[in-house]
């Protein structure tokens, strides 16, 4: 009876085996699959009576469990599961900071170019208010000029352009 347990344990990893249940299309997780023995002392009795079964069934990716360490199993499984995705989480919360991070690089380098702008308008601005009212000979006196010649045009200069010349 021993010999027909043990016989039929192989017979079953084999079958399990073949079957490649890890090629799966659209299932990527199953690394191994679980040959449930549900006697606790069948599954003793045959794993210690031929010491070689363990070593079978995990070169087919087949681990053998009884009752006494299907939850445990289970929970092992859960776990790597849980940390699998947290590693995964972790991976994608990485690229996103560094998407982000790109992406903050990319807009201080589109203020600092604003403020080289500013900058410069400012500078143009100035330049042509100096050449308007402010400077030497602007253009504001000059204009003035001719209306001390007796030039009658039909608008005026406001006081507040003028009042920049000062």
């Amino acid at each position: 009876a021993l010999k027909e347990l043990i016989k039929s344990i192989n017979l079953h990893i084999k079958g399990l085996s073949s079957k490649r249940y890890e090629s799966l299309e659209g299932v990527t997780t199953l690394d191994f699959v679980l040959l449930f023995i549900p006697i606790e002392g069948a599954f003793i009795l045959a794993t210690s009576s031929d010491d070689t079964l363990f070593k079978i069934a995990f070169e087919n990716n087949i681990m053998l469990v009884s009752p006494s360490t299907l939850y445990v199993t289970l929970r092992t499984i859960e776990n790597i599961w849980r940390s699998e995705h947290q590693n995964e989480n972790a991976q994608l919360i990485s690229k996103k900071a560094a998407d982000l991070y790109d992406k903050f690089a990319g807009f201080v380098g589109d203020i600092e170019d604003i403020g080289i702008h500013l900058g410069r308008t400012q500078k143009s601005y100035d330049n042509a208010m100096n050449k308007l009212s402010t400077g030497n000979a602007n253009l504001i006196k000059r204009a003035e000029e001719f209306l001390e010649l007796g030039v009658k045009p039909k608008k005026q200069i406001t006081a507040k352009t003028v009042s920049l010349e000062e």
